[in-house]
């Protein structure tokens, strides 16, 4: 909102560097409005993001590596998502592993616009367990409270992350660590990925039970509401995670295996992304449009 580029970012840190480190030993420091911007996410919906200033982003990602320290020792190691030396590849093999051990009723959970949702009061009740200096609390509650600017309007916060910030995925996994611990104890297999989960099963019977008891919780504990029409009890055909599929194996001595496909869905995204850049009516030049491919390409192959 303030116009900084982050290439400017330095030279305003070494005029002003003393006076915003005095602001915030101070709890003086006020964050910036952040900037409302809707990206596409499929479907024809929009996703809202949150952009915050370079000076914002810049201090949060500090408080972010800082606080991070704290909380990784205590992370289950089912959760995959914003992590270092995690990945989608390893929450998808867990998930293949889970199934083709037989566990192949899977509770399928998706949390109703979660980003936008985050109790704010669970949320820094949560942080202040482990975080007991008064400035960085100070400044994690601003930022939670920082207004988003748009369409030139100042829309209040007072539930929610925003989606863009750099310490909003770890902030994500410190109120979800809550379900993850919840899952352990009652002995689950289970895979999260941010706010993407899904539960492995044996029965029918059984994947019901857990279902309910982990929508309560989910309800009544960290007051997150689900969105039912995506929520359910999948088998592995009709089930994916993170852009993969299941498909039955077809080999002689093998019953009840699954392997790896990626969805419809991805292929489709992949090929439209493919077709805008070969456009002839894309006014670019021949080598700007290989290096463009090359990156897709990259992208699409380092993730699947």
């Amino acid at each position: 909102v303030d116009g900084m580029k982050v290439s400017e970012l330095k030279d305003h840190l070494d005029q002003n560097r003393n006076q915003l480190v005095e602001q915030i030993m101070n709890e003086a420091y006020l964050p910036q409005p952040i900037r409302g911007k809707e990206i596409p996410k499929g479907g024809g919906k929009t996703r809202l993001l949150g952009i915050p200033t370079a000076i914002d982003r810049m201090l949060q990602q500090a408080v972010s590596r800082v606080v991070m320290m704290y909380y990784e020792i205590d992370f289950s190691t089912y959760s995959y998502g914003f992590r270092p030396e995690r990945n989608t590849q390893q929450a998808t093999g867990k998930a293949l592993s889970y199934i083709n051990s037989g566990y192949q009723h899977i509770v399928e959970i998706d949390l109703k616009e979660f980003f936008d949702r985050v109790d704010h009061t669970i949320l820094l009740q949560l942080l202040y367990r482990k975080i007991k200096c008064k400035q960085t609390m100070c400044l994690i509650r601003r930022w939670l409270r920082a207004p988003l600017e748009k369409d030139g309007k100042l829309i209040k916060r007072r539930i929610g992350v925003p989606q863009g910030s750099p310490i909003s995925p770890l902030l994500s996994n410190i109120i979800l660590h809550e379900l993850d611990s919840e899952m352990e104890r009652l002995g689950l297999r289970f895979v999260r990925y941010a706010d993407d989960f899904s539960i492995y099963c044996k029965t029918k019977a059984e994947a019901k039970k857990v279902g309910n008891t982990i929508y309560l919780f989910l309800r009544d504990k960290l007051k997150l509401p689900i969105n039912k029409e995506k929520s359910g009890i999948r088998r592995p055909v009709n089930f994916q995670i993170l852009g993969f599929g299941f498909v039955p194996i077809y080999r002689k001595g093998i019953k009840g295996k699954y392997q790896l496909v990626v969805t419809k869905k991805r292929w489709q995204s992949f090929k439209a992304k493919l077709k805008e850049e070969t456009r002839k009516t894309n006014p670019k030049s021949f080598d700007e449009r290989i290096k463009k491919i090359i990156e897709i390409q990259r992208g699409w192959i380092n993730n699947f």
